[in-house]
């Protein structure tokens, strides 16, 4: 079985070694080695990349009987003795992730008393899912705040990190934070005297090396809070991406970041009520277009007369619109109105008249990737602007009740 040199050494860039399997898994070489720095994807964390002489590693994985196998671009022959590289700003990253995830859970266990379910590092975010005894899935920004600040108070202690296989007699006397899911070849991390559980994973040697903890988001998933953060560099590049972003918006509105949201808030309600004046003006407008309508309508054959129009609207007004319309007997009203790139529609016809209304924005909508219906005598839906024209065509050959 491979001797996972991690364990001792998370630092550990280079090694050497010798390939005692090789095989093929999905047409892809895979070889396992008698000694390996190599992380395999396991408790949450991703596997390391880097290379195996000139082949480069495209997964690490470890199999039912915990051998550690090498997924490779290039074939090595068992006994081929091999120097092994591996891509040390991935490694670090994650030591830095992972680290920052066991703060992060032993604060929330020690000021909420939540228990860690699960992690995930992911390529930009990662995140823990948290069980509350009360199931509550809700963490408000006070909270969060404090949990930041228990942790980050803690990484500028430069704690130190300590990994190892402690005995059985030893391992019932520690005061972990949660039991182990394994029941041998237990591994414990502890931080300093604040923090202490079951873990395989690779770790900074000292809490200083987190460098900074940020939790980006705490959402309810499945039952659960999902508490998703970024450690170390992460935290640095996110910091400083919300930096440059908070003074290239405050610049534009010639201001501070700090008066950001003071700020957008008042300029907020005012396009909110400029936008409301103007839907009022729009609405006026059109309603005095309506005697001109009526006397531009388009006779239908058989009787009564046609308004199609795309109007420039919101939908509340685009209904009443219809509803002046079909005041007049013998009027149907095929209106539009543009919402971003399709439009919204309202069908309506007069209480004298026996036209499907539903039926008609369906049957024109549906083949244009539009839909629509309604009641007889009135329906609404959305579409492209052509559904106007499609509908219209089919009302002038007529449409069954």
């Amino acid at each position: 079985m491979t001797e996972r040199l991690y364990y001792d050494d998370s630092y550990m860039k280079e090694f050497d070694a010798e390939v005692v399997r090789a095989e093929l898994r999905r047409g892809r070489p895979i070889v396992a080695l008698n000694r390996s720095a190599f992380y395999p994807t396991s408790g949450g964390q991703p596997y390391d990349t880097g290379t195996i002489n000139d082949a480069r590693v495209t997964d690490v994985f470890v199999d039912a009987d915990g051998e550690v196998w090498h997924e490779i671009d290039a074939p090595l022959d068992v006994g081929t003795q091999v120097h092994g590289k591996i891509d040390w700003a991935r490694r670090w990253d994650h030591m830095q992730q992972h680290g920052g995830e066991h703060m992060i859970a032993g604060a929330v266990y020690n000021l909420t008393g939540g228990m860690t379910i699960g992690l995930h590092l992911g390529a930009e975010v990662s995140s823990i899912d948290v069980q509350f005894a009360d199931g509550s899935t809700h963490m408000d920004a006070e909270l969060i705040a404090k949990i930041e600040d228990y942790v980050n108070e803690r990484i500028q202690m430069d704690a130190p990190i300590r990994c190892w296989f402690p005995s059985a007699e030893e391992l019932a006397s520690l005061p972990l934070r949660k039991a182990p899911t394994v029941k041998e070849h237990v591994r414990i991390v502890a931080m300093g005297d604040f923090e202490m559980v079951a873990c395989g994973g690779t770790h900074p040697s000292s809490t200083g090396q987190i460098g900074l903890v940020k939790i980006v988001s705490a959402a309810s998933e499945r039952g659960k809070l999902r508490l998703s953060f970024v450690c170390g560099m992460r935290a640095y590049r996110d910091y400083r991406q919300n930096y440059n972003c908070a003074w290239a918006a405050a610049n534009l509105m010639s201001t501070r970041p700090e008066k950001l949201p003071e700020l957008l808030e008042s300029t907020l309600q005012r396009l909110k009520d400029t936008e409301r004046e103007l839907n009022r003006l729009r609405r006026e407008r059109l309603l005095e277009n309506v005697p001109e309508l009526l006397a531009h309508a388009e006779p239908i054959p058989g009787g009564g007369k046609l308004v199609c129009e795309l109007a420039d609207c919101d939908a509340a007004a685009l209904k009443e619109l219809a509803s002046k319309l079909i005041e007049e007997n013998g009027m149907v009203a095929l209106l539009g109105a543009k919402n971003g790139e399709k439009c919204n529609f309202v069908f309506a016809r007069s209480a004298d008249l026996d036209l499907a209304m539903g039926k008609l924005l369906s049957e024109a909508a549906k083949p244009l990737g539009g839909k629509g219906g309604g009641r007889p005598d009135f329906a609404q839906g959305g579409g492209p602007a052509e559904v106007l024209d499609a509908a219209r065509i089919l009302v002038m050959k007529g449409v069954e009740a």
